[in-house]
């Protein structure tokens, strides 16, 4: 059987074992740099893993990642012996992004892709005011919160878990929508929303109650709308060893 990758990079975040791990990797294995490689074998934590998938985003580059971080949710088991057949016969998960259209208070217009989820929140003490359309039609008037979240399935173990939001099966064609913090109304706790929504977000009294827009680590400042939706036209492609799949890792995480 023809292989399927002959060209590996390593990529390490700046930790001292992520990066003994990747000379140890080279010592032992030909590589070539990322931007050379059919393979990218990310060393380090799941925040590596973002950066790297966002590095590569235009040009479906598989990424393999081994856990040197302190999650390593969407990691691998580390370990240097019998890199070329874990690669052989990884499985892969196809995830796609969001992306995130920014408008501040100035009227200037950022856009953004986030992987994981795009979330608002506010800036000061004062709670945020926010209205909330799908697919142009309004759904919630005025959410008062610290915030709102919209996760993929890939993210929904990540900070939408972490303020209540539901997890989501890799292959569920939803996007959850999860409020953080919310104050009114009181027993509104989200929702799942098709993965072809268009979500619409404005700030209520933008300049009085600040608010922040971020799409992973992108941040942008005094936002008076956001507007995110899911780019089914851009594929990121992750590998895993069988048995260790992000569909049975998000599984796993339903159960404990």
């Amino acid at each position: 059987m023809a292989a399927r990758f002959h060209r590996i990079a390593f990529v390490a975040s700046p930790t001292s074992d992520a990066r003994e791990a990747a000379e140890a990797l080279m010592r032992r294995y030909d590589h070539v740099t990322p931007e050379e490689a059919d393979v990218v074998v990310a060393l380090g934590g799941d925040g590596l893993m973002l950066q790297v998938l966002h590095r590569f985003m235009d040009g479906s580059k598989p990424i393999y990642g081994m856990n040197r971080g302190t999650v390593g949710f969407l990691m691998n088991e580390f370990r240097e012996d019998g890199l070329i057949e874990r690669l052989e016969n990884a499985q892969r998960s196809v995830i796609h992004p969001l992306s995130m259209v920014v408008t501040d208070t100035e009227g200037r217009t950022h856009e953004a892709p986030a992987i994981n989820e795009v979330y608002m929140l506010r800036q000061t003490h004062q709670t945020a005011k926010l209205r909330i359309s799908i697919d142009g039609k309004v759904r919630l008037p005025e959410l008062i919160a610290d915030g709102v979240l919209v996760a993929t399935p890939a993210g929904s173990t990540a900070y939408n878990f972490s303020v209540g939001g539901p997890i989501l099966p890799l292959n569920a064609q939803l996007l959850a929508l999860t409020p953080i913090s919310s104050f009114r109304p009181r027993r509104w706790n989200g929702a799942l929303l098709p993965n072809h929504a268009r979500i619409h977000i404005e700030v209520l009294e933008a300049a009085h109650r600040p608010v922040a827009a971020v799409a992973d680590h992108t941040e942008f400042r005094r936002v008076r709308t956001v507007e995110t939706w899911l780019d089914h036209a851009t594929d990121l492609v992750l590998l895993h060893d069988p048995g260790h799949s992000l569909d049975e890792r998000i599984l796993r995480e339903q159960f404990g």
